[in-house]
């Protein structure tokens, strides 16, 4: 494919038009984050796709945080310490309030060459010190997380606090709410950093292996080298876990009637405090929620997303189902050992394959060095995007409660239409108005910029972003791209001839095995899982692994995004769910109510009725 035809290129994103009502968007976000008349030319030769895995929303002002915190710390990672051999980073840029990345790889192959020197040398200390580095590497999240829950934020007195006098300490109130603010971007940006210290290897190991079998066995697809290091009891599933066990107890304490009749979570907690032996129940949920419960409904990277413990409905929702099913009498365990089985037999059949005992020593080192860096890979999420983001979030409300008590924001949610950065100028004008006795400029400058901005995001929200922009590469290489978000050659061919929304196939990664048929339940908000029923199909942007729950009542799922290693392909495999990922235009296909056919053997999506329910 040339990249100067047109006919197979998608729209330059310099041409993408602004949604009516959201005129100006751009001041919502950094300068450095947009797209530039000056790198014009650049931009538009590169794939930029949509990040609709981390940000399936037009971003918050003060959420591009997340992004910009990983557009660092993945990079460097990737570029500058562990020099891995293929990758140059993934650049970012916002368009019409929406992520677009654009992969980099390196083709030169001396430059390739002395890459894999570095990387050799490096990253193999962390594998042959993997379990040492990843036990300090759990007490420096924890000692992280820890430091984020003592930040404090408290309104400005009126006075000053004696003991502030009396001990001479010299530092007053303002100088407490400035240095932690500091302290919490602080901490996040570490924490950051954490995120991506073995992350990247815990894929390389990943790819190594993957990158052996297609030499050693032509034509293995990625499905099967994936089942091969699968069935490993990650603490991803350990909050599904903990939901299960709820639901085991309230069954033996008699409580069942009253989890699977009341709704309402606040009603429920009430009536079980007033049952007989409710409070046994109400000790394990307490039990249960720190750290379990700090579970975001989505990827982490946004403040929309809730945590299960802001909102008990989806824990609570799915333990009524696992409620009805052990009424029932049927095992609701996670398929643990049907995966480890069928991960032994597969292993087994490809070892039986080699010709040499060199060969299949270098197997049995690969998949051993895979499968120990495999949990990492997954843990972190939790450590990172779900416990450390969500009180994360929760701080940034306390912050947002401050200047509501001095009347610079109307409501909490307001402190993120504004960038992390206006924050600080804001602060600043806060402590002046407060030493000085003047009130500050704020009260007076935020609110009309709140609501202007309000509107425009709005305004986006309205946007449908292509899942690509710019000019597709002679072939895509950079291998955590293929990995994570699905991006291939294929697709990238997919969506160039498949944008047809009328299309009745849609095709994408085959990410687990088997086949189902069902109606499609369309989720693009996490509000609409508690619509799932029994038998749907899931059809979503991306799953955030605190759906698990839900994938006990599911037939198979689809996601617009992903790739063999993401979070819906990893969950329906542990699940024993068909899935097929990096679909596109999954969303904006299929229509709730649809009968549709899922092949997680070829990555197919059928469409088997137009009408919907």
């Amino acid at each position: 494919m040339s990249p100067t035809d047109a006919a197979r290129t998608f729209p330059s994103p310099h041409s993408v038009e602004t949604p009516p009502g959201a005129e100006g968007w751009q001041e919502l976000y950094p300068y450095y984050t947009l797209l530039s008349d000056a790198t014009k030319d650049e931009e538009e030769r590169e794939l930029w796709f949509f990040d609709g895995m981390h940000n399936p929303s037009a971003i918050y002002p003060f959420d591009t945080i997340m992004t910009e915190n990983w557009w660092v710390a993945c990079n460097q990672l990737t570029t500058r310490v562990w020099q891995i051999p293929p990758s140059w980073g993934i650049d970012h840029r916002i368009i019409n309030g929406y992520l677009y990345i654009s992969p980099r790889g390196v083709s030169d192959p001396q430059q390739i060459a002395e890459r894999a020197e570095h990387f050799a040398r490096r990253a193999g200390h962390y594998y042959t010190n993997w379990d040492e580095i990843y036990d300090n590497w759990i007490a420096k999240a924890e000692d992280c997380i820890g430091r984020l829950k003592a930040i404090e934020f408290t309104p400005l007195p009126d006075r000053e606090k004696e003991e502030h006098v009396t001990s001479h300490r010299g530092l007053y109130s303002s100088y407490d709410l400035l240095t932690s603010y500091d302290r919490l971007i602080e901490n996040l940006f570490e924490m950051g950093a954490y995120h991506f210290e073995m992350l990247n290897l815990g894929y390389g190991a990943y790819l190594t292996f993957k990158e052996f079998c297609q030499q050693a066995f032509p034509g293995i697809t990625d499905q099967t080298v994936a089942r091969m290091v699968a069935g490993i009891d990650i603490l991803l599933f350990r909050p599904d876990d903990e939901v299960r066990k709820l639901a085991r107890l309230a069954v033996e304490l008699g409580l069942a009637d009253l989890v699977r009749d009341t709704a309402d979570a606040d009603a429920l907690l009430a009536a079980i405090g007033a049952a007989p032996r409710g409070d046994e129940w109400l000790k394990a949920l307490e039990e249960a929620k720190d750290p379990w419960f700090w579970y975001s409904t989505g990827a982490g990277y946004t403040h929309t997303d809730r945590a299960w413990i802001d909102d008990l409905r989806l824990p609570f929702t799915a333990m009524r189902g696992y409620i009805d099913k052990l009424e029932a009498g049927e095992d609701i365990a996670r398929p643990l050992e049907r995966v480890l089985e069928e991960r032994t037999r597969i292993t087994a059949e490809y070892r039986d394959l080699l010709a040499t005992d060199g060969d299949r020593e270098a197997f049995d080192d690969l998949v051993q060095l895979a499968r120990t860096v495999y949990p990492y890979v997954e843990n972190h999420n939790f450590y990172v995007e779900h416990w450390h983001h969500s009180i994360f979030w929760s701080k940034v409300r306390e912050l947002g409660d401050v200047f509501v008590a001095h009347g610079f924001l109307a409501d909490r949610e307001d402190i993120f239409l504004l960038h992390r950065n206006e924050i600080h100028s804001a602060l600043y004008d806060l402590i002046v108005g407060w030493a000085a006795g003047t009130g500050g400029r704020g009260p007076h400058y935020w609110p009309p910029i709140v609501e202007g901005r309000r509107a425009k995001l709005e305004a986006l929200r309205g946007w449908t972003p292509p899942p690509a922009l710019g000019t597709p590469p002679e072939a895509i290489t950079e291998p955590l791209t293929i990995m994570l978000w699905g991006i291939t050659t294929e697709s990238v061919q997919e969506w160039l001839g498949a944008s047809d929304p009328d299309a009745l196939e849609l095709r994408g990664v085959a990410a687990s095995p088997g086949k189902a048929r069902g109606p499609a339940r369309v989720v693009t908000d996490p509000e609409q899982l508690h619509d799932v029923q029994r038998g749907d199909i899931l059809v979503c942007r991306v799953t955030a692994p605190s759906w698990a729950p839900v994938f006990s009542r599911l037939g198979a799922a689809v996601s617009d995004v992903g790739g063999i290693m993401a979070h819906t392909a990893i969950v329906s495999r542990e699940y024993g769910l068909p899935a097929v990922v990096g679909t596109g235009y999954g969303t904006q296909t299929i229509k709730t109510g649809q009968m549709i056919e899922v092949d997680g053997d070829t990555g197919i999506v059928r469409i088997l009725e137009e009408g919907a329910v």
